[in-house]
């Protein structure tokens, strides 16, 4: 495992493990029918980071592919806003989305994949922000920075975000239980490719698990402030505070005695 200034290897130069991804699971999420929200935490560079390689480009059936991931998806969503999750049918869904069933299943293997497409980014963001640091910044000192960055930026993913369309969007996820438990197989795919740009093995992973735990956690006491009336103004000097604290416990748990 290497929680201080070195880098591991094995990775694709991103930060994520190697190895081609499913179309349609690197895409800028989308939070909301509105769209406002087209930011993909990760991609852009950040003080401190370095240089992340040009992407490659993308074929035309790629990106077609990707075009038909977002189209269901965003008419599934809609439908799920408007009646709620457990009320709409995959076939309707199929319906909206001009597609057959069995084609629905092949672009999403479950009901719930239909609203969590929206977080497919973020499965190996961790990773590649460790992959992606300057070579003298640590992986905690990186996922720090990079935390710390998205509370700036109001970032969804961080729960500090109380655009309306951000707001129904994590209502439907946190009020549909199988949503939430759904949510858990993602950020499992986020400990490991996380435990891999760590160098892997099991101090490695034990790392991994602490560190998404904790951005989930922080992600969910954010969204809890604002699900109770307080807006991500009022909630952000709180938050950056604890997320500070947050760090802190890791740092001690998971870097040497005597670093500050």
């Amino acid at each position: 495992m290497v929680m201080s200034g070195e880098k591991a290897g094995g990775g694709n130069g991103n930060g994520s493990a190697g190895g081609e991804q499913e179309p349609g699971q690197k895409q800028a999420p989308e939070w909301g029918p509105g769209r406002e929200q087209k930011q993909a935490p990760g991609r852009e560079r950040e003080p401190g980071q370095a240089e992340a390689a040009a992407p490659a480009r993308v074929s035309l059936r790629e990106r077609k592919k990707r075009l038909t991931y977002r189209a269901i998806s965003d008419a599934a969503i809609a439908m799920f806003l408007e009646r709620g999750f457990d009320k709409v049918s995959v076939a309707e869904v199929a319906a909206a989305a001009d597609i057959s069933k069995p084609t629905l299943f092949r672009y999403f293997p479950a009901k719930e994949d239909l609203a969590l497409h929206r977080f497919a980014d973020h499965e190996d963001e961790a990773a590649r922000v460790v992959g992606g640091r300057a070579s003298e910044e640590s992986p905690l000192d990186a996922l720090r920075r990079h935390f710390l960055a998205g509370l700036d930026r109001r970032d969804p993913v961080t729960g500090l975000c109380d655009a309306p369309q951000v707001l129904a969007f994590h209502r439907l996820l946190y009020g549909t239980p199988s949503l939430v438990a759904r949510l858990y197989a993602y950020q499992g795919r986020s400990e490991a490719a996380l435990t891999r740009a760590l160098g892997g093995g099991v101090a490695a992973r034990l790392a991994a698990g602490q560190v998404i735990a904790v951005l989930r956690i922080l992600a969910e006491e954010n969204w809890r402030r604002i699900d109770a009336g307080e807006s991500a103004e009022r909630v952000y000097a709180g938050a950056v505070q604890v997320a500070e604290e947050a760090f802190v416990q890791l740092r001690r748990g998971l870097e040497p005695e005597g670093r500050g």
